[in-house]
């Protein structure tokens, strides 16, 4: 475990040509306000020759994507161009679940367009802020902060005060930058943990209220085009069909798509689970989970899994070798840093690698094997997620055994970079709150 790629293994940093190396934070920030260093990334999609193909920020990409996930699900299309609403200070009230997204825009713009996109999840809130860029954009700022929202919403079925305030702390960082940087559009979206929430809907106006952002509680059905957008391009030609998905901290989302002559996926089937790493870590009493109650999580995913799998039949595709597996996550990134034996997680470096599922195994145990004190010590995990770890590994390796495929590859890119791309394309589409199987949480012990 943690040795670096060599051409003796599988691991390997192919992307598919024409697709940029993303970015992303990983998982410790390069300082303690959690900023990172201007990068620029390279939209781009492939095209069924294998060949990609530029396209300029303001293409089509993010708009008929949605169109295909939309079509599919059944449900009537909706759009709505960037640059309509305030991004601060709005009078319109937040976004409530099932509503359809909105771009925001502070006006006029006085200088070049400058896009941003924050993604509150159940434990992180994470932002990005974009110049468009020729054929590229740039990104020229960013924040990431462990915030835990959703801490002990599994057995209250509440936002904690105490989890409200971090939050709110941490989004008020993020409006400065946004000021500070001249955000001429802006998308704000929060996922499970206020969807999951009582009092989801009082503590986003308690956001707007203390923050001046209007923040939308958006379904898992546009959570998942959102990342499906901003991570498809990392898709290879040669598989037609794919299993894409996306572990957060309080739910799991997952894609079948099939990549056809058009250069954007179709989406077969999707679903999603209500089991994230902060919820399943809780759920099972804390975050070193014995061997047992491992197994136990492990086992519990592939039940939830299985009518899935009978709906779509993937593991047909995968023994004709048709399939391919691509995972969005911070378990997924962890686990390719600590392959390649990083001493500080690099972003460019795990974008787009490719890991054996027998070596995704032996990570998992190899880290399962560990004490708390040294899965903080490592520099892919750090001590704010040492005891969530090892609850994306279980859950991870639920994907895997159901779906047994040769290799998973890992993008370090989606939901923020789905919104950009969003706004960049002059359209905003929501999906319907719908999705076509069920699933249920983990059992929360007395």
């Amino acid at each position: 475990m943690g040795k670096g790629a060599t051409p003796g293994n599988r691991s390997e940093r192919r992307q598919p040509d024409g697709a940029a190396v993303s970015y992303g934070e990983g998982f410790l920030p390069t300082d303690e306000a959690g900023n990172m260093e201007p990068v620029t990334l390279g939209l781009a999609k492939t095209h069924p020759t294998g060949r990609g193909q530029r396209t300029g920020v303001r293409g089509v990409w993010a708009r008929q994507l949605g169109q295909v996930f939309m079509g599919h699900l059944g449900g009537e299309g909706r759009k709505r161009t960037a640059g309509i609403a305030p991004a601060l200070g709005s009078a319109r009230p937040p976004g409530r679940q099932g509503e359809r997204p909105r771009a925001r825009s502070k006006g006029p713009a006085k200088g070049p367009a400058v896009y941003s996109a924050v993604d509150l999840g159940t434990n992180n809130c994470r932002m990005l802020i974009a110049r468009p860029d020729g054929e590229t954009f740039r990104v020229i700022d960013s924040y990431s902060r462990i915030t835990r929202l959703g801490e002990g919403l599994a057995s209250s079925g509440c936002l904690s005060a105490e989890a409200q305030n971090r939050t709110i702390e941490a989004l008020k960082r993020c409006v400065d930058k946004m000021e500070r940087r001249g955000v001429t559009n802006s998308r704000n979206v929060a996922t499970e943990a206020c969807r999951r929430a009582v009092n989801g809907p009082e503590f986003l106006d308690r956001v707007r209220t203390e923050t001046g952002m209007d923040l939308e509680c958006i379904t898992a059905n546009e959570e998942a085009r959102l990342a499906l957008t901003g991570c498809a391009s990392l898709l290879r030609r040669n598989h037609p069909y794919a299993l894409v998905f996306d572990i957060g901290g309080g739910s799991t989302e997952l894609l079948w798509v099939k990549l056809t002559e058009s250069p954007f996926p179709c989406v077969e089937g999707f679903t999603t689970l209500p089991l994230g790493v902060v919820t399943v870590a809780e759920a099972c009493g804390g975050g070193d989970l014995g061997a047992r109650t491992y197994r136990t999580v492990v086992d519990h995913v592939r039940a939830q899994l299985a009518p899935f799998e009978a709906r779509h039949g993937i593991g047909r595709f995968i023994a004709e070798g048709r399939a391919q597996m691509l995972g969005t996550s911070g378990t997924v990134t962890t686990l390719g840093g600590l392959h390649l034996g990083l001493t500080r997680y690099d972003r460019s470096a795990v974008d787009g690698l490719v890991i054996d599922l027998s070596t995704v195994h032996d990570l998992s145990r190899g880290l399962a094997a560990m004490s708390h004190r040294q899965r903080a010590d490592s520099p892919c995990i750090g001590p704010q997620r040492a005891d969530l770890v090892l609850a994306g590994c279980a859950i991870l390796e639920g994907i895997c055994e159901t779906w047994p495929m040769p290799a998973l590859r890992v993008a370090d890119r989606g939901l923020r970079e789905g919104m950009l791309l969003d706004l960049m394309s002059g359209t905003v589409s929501a999906t319907p709150a719908t999705t076509t199987d069920t699933a249920v949480p983990l059992p929360v012990p007395a």
